[in-house]
């Protein structure tokens, strides 16, 4: 049972870019801000859509006639 196994060679120079790559990584803290960024967009659209449709409706309403009136 022969199993060979590789030997991987890397340089010094290398090794730097590595490391420097691996710390790009986020943060927990930019982790954090961008979800609490999205749920904002969120509730920020939810808003504009009842806003929206708030508005429709009354218009709507507005535009029936009250029994008193007719």
């Amino acid at each position: 049972m022969s199993v060979k196994k590789t030997v991987r060679v890397i340089k010094k120079d290398q090794l730097k870019v590595q490391q420097k790559a691996e710390r790009k990584a986020n943060s927990p803290r930019e982790t954090a801000r961008e979800m609490v960024k999205t749920v904002t967009n969120w509730v920020t659209e939810l808003q504009q859509k009842r806003s929206a449709e708030t508005a429709n409706a009354l218009k709507f309403l507005a535009d029936i006639p009250r029994p008193s009136e007719i």
